[in-house]
């Protein structure tokens, strides 16, 4: 556990991180400011009092403050950081591959970045890893390369190998064949139609507007009467939801062992156009420029 700060100090870095903008009591961000330093100094240490604070005061802090709200949910700071950030991230996903293909990694980060609440009540956020030596657009375009690189690898694993003597690829080989996938991809399509079709009717709606209409995060906030923010976290726990749901159909009604729901959703990622979701989202979708929807505040995340 990291060693606790002096309480002036992080008095200071407080005041300067305009931490107080977020609400975020002192006693949280102190302990943030913490784990920050234990990264800075690893088992070494500062040389005394004065090298501690000039590190720390070097931090980008009103990142760090940023990023501590987004991770406990803030919906003020999560409309800031999406509107700062997000075109950031859409320029380096350009940079990383122009077809656009990282834009969907990009989109994907969001969830990872709220994070989910876990059995026993804590909001597992990839913010706990951000520690403020960078800044949060430097931060999340390396998250965001490393995510690229870990897709590549993935896909390329079964790529044929080039021929040792000629340095051409030996197309004579051919992929093994995997008997089980036409029977796993059926299943994961039935699961995942039955999870969708189980939603409430708000959140499938909401998947509606954004994958079945393609709009944008903005445009679907504002048909549902909801800020960019929480649209944005709304879809993350929804996606959630349906992953949850088809693990547990596959595991208790079919009766798949870890492997093989693993293998279901390696599938159904190899080929995501094998899933038709049409008809489980063939809801009536408002035209762009309707009112929006009153919120029920139902389908809330909890």
């Amino acid at each position: 556990m990291p060693a606790p700060l002096d309480a002036s100090l992080v008095a200071r870095l407080y005041l300067k991180a305009k931490a107080a903008d977020w609400q975020i009591p002192l006693d949280t961000f102190a302990g943030v400011l913490a784990t920050s330093a234990e990264k800075l100094f690893g088992d070494g240490g500062p040389r005394d009092a004065a090298h501690l604070e000039q590190r720390l005061m070097a931090l980008h802090l009103e990142d760090l403050a940023l990023a501590c709200a987004c991770a406990a949910g803030h919906e003020a700071a999560w409309e800031r950081f999406i509107r700062e950030q997000r075109p950031h991230l859409y320029r380096s996903a350009d940079a990383i591959d122009s077809t656009g293909g990282a834009r969907e990694l990009a989109d994907s980060l969001y969830g990872e970045l709220f994070g989910l609440t876990d059995r026993e009540g804590r909001r597992n956020s990839l913010f706990r890893y951000f520690h403020g030596r960078s800044s949060l657009t430097t931060w999340l375009r390396a998250i965001l390369a490393q995510r690229h690189v870990d897709r590549l690898r993935a896909t390329r694993r079964l790529d044929p190998l080039p021929d040792p003597d000629t340095g051409t690829l030996q197309t004579g080989i051919t992929r093994p064949t995997d008997p089980e996938r036409p029977r796993f991809l059926t299943l994961i399509q039935q699961a995942v139609r039955r999870a969708v079709t189980r939603l409430h009717p708000r959140d499938r709606l909401r998947l509606g507007c954004y994958y079945g209409q393609t709009l944008t995060l903005a445009q679907t906030g504002r048909l549902l009467g909801e800020h960019e923010a929480t649209a944005s976290r709304q879809l993350a726990r929804t996606r959630r939801v349906i992953r949850d749901d088809v693990e547990s159909q596959l595991r208790i009604e079919v009766g798949l062992n870890e492997a093989q729901i693993a293998r279901c959703f390696e599938i159904a990622s190899e080929d995501a156009r094998s899933i038709d979701l049409t008809e489980s989202l063939s809801t009536d979708v408002p035209a762009r420029n309707a009112a929006p929807l009153r919120s029920t505040g139902e389908g809330k995340a909890s």
